[in-house]
């Protein structure tokens, strides 16, 4: 996993000047959907390159991460709306969507709504899921957009926040932006810790 995220990295960074806050976009898009692109890294690497480069702005990449997380979110709850949940459990496991993961995003959406929706945006695989069991038991899609959009703000605002940090200091990185990834795997530690926490400890008290 960790080759596959430095190919992808390599990729990202030599695109990124080109693909500017369209590349951010839509990558953040699949992101919230079923595609494992992790946020963390591509929103602190763009917020990085716009310190340091001034080839893009802070606030430009917390907005096309944010708008490209809602609409890949939004996509994922229509898709299971008009899908409904019998096909998504026949055929959910063939794209890591097993009916065990499903169950566990149901109970969470049943138990808080649309304040679990904000807080699933920032927990990780909950984050990818939850448009699918909000879409399966038709949440008001108003409330459903509202807290999405909320969660993806803070979220991205917060990796950029991060790669605007490395920005200031360099020595951090100690010349190589690959060692995002040591950050990466440390956010994704705690994050961890947080899903297990949260949401599987939620699931087992049922």
């Amino acid at each position: 996993m960790t080759e596959l995220l430095h190919h992808f990295s390599d990729w990202y960074l030599s695109t990124l000047a080109q693909g500017g806050y369209w590349l951010i976009a839509g990558l953040m898009a699949l992101e919230s959907t079923i595609v494992p692109i992790p946020s963390e890294v591509i929103v602190p690497p763009a917020a990085y390159l716009a310190h340091t480069q001034g080839q893009l702005s802070f606030v430009g990449v917390v907005m096309a991460a944010t708008a490209g997380s809602w609409v890949g979110a939004s996509v994922m709850y229509w898709a299971a709306r008009l899908l409904g949940r019998p096909i998504i459990v026949r055929f959910g496991r063939y794209v890591g969507v097993g009916q065990a993961k499903l169950e566990m995003a149901e109970h969470w959406c049943t138990q808080y709504g649309p304040p679990g929706v904000f807080f699933s945006r920032l927990l990780p695989v909950i984050r990818h899921l939850i448009g699918i069991p909000t879409g399966i038991l038709r949440m008001d899609f108003r409330w459903y957009a509202l807290a999405t959009l909320l969660g993806s703000l803070i979220w991205c605002s917060v990796l950029a926040w991060l790669g605007m940090t490395i920005g200031r200091h360099p020595e951090l990185l100690a010349g190589s932006l690959h060692r995002f990834f040591a950050l990466v795997l440390a956010v994704a530690g705690v994050l961890g810790l947080l899903y297990h926490v949260f949401v599987r400890g939620s699931s087992a008290r049922r």
